[in-house]
């Protein structure tokens, strides 16, 4: 088994942090949360995870640190949610500012004069 051709039961997937690799009862662990907390953000829409073939919630770790991060704002007492639509904004803010970055270095880039 090499890096380049990865095989076993994840393939490639060791490193792919949105391959739902983890099942509802070991994401909850993981979380130091229940089983219906997970349900609740997922009915809240704030994560979506694959099912499996057989019917059962699968999730990724892009997810599990979403749900980390609402669950934060639960302990501090913010309703379920509120924390939901928290987490949500504060994605989408991260996505926007990395846009925003990336639009100030090709601008920075095509305004520097070229170097002979």
């Amino acid at each position: 088994m090499t890096a380049e051709n990865p095989t076993g039961p994840l393939g490639g997937h060791l490193d792919d942090d949105d391959f739902p690799a983890y099942t509802m009862g070991r994401a909850a662990e993981m979380l130091g949360t229940t089983q219906g907390f997970l349900r609740a953000i997922g009915e809240a829409r704030l994560i979506t995870p694959l099912r499996s073939a057989g019917g059962h919630r699968r999730y990724s770790r892009y997810q599990l640190r979403v749900a980390a991060r609402a669950r934060e704002l639960v302990d501090q007492g913010t309703p379920i949610e509120a924390a939901c639509r928290i987490v949500i904004l504060e994605d989408q803010l991260e996505e926007a500012q990395r846009i925003n970055a990336e639009y100030r270095r090709a601008a920075e880039s095509a305004s520097s004069p070229a170097s002979d």
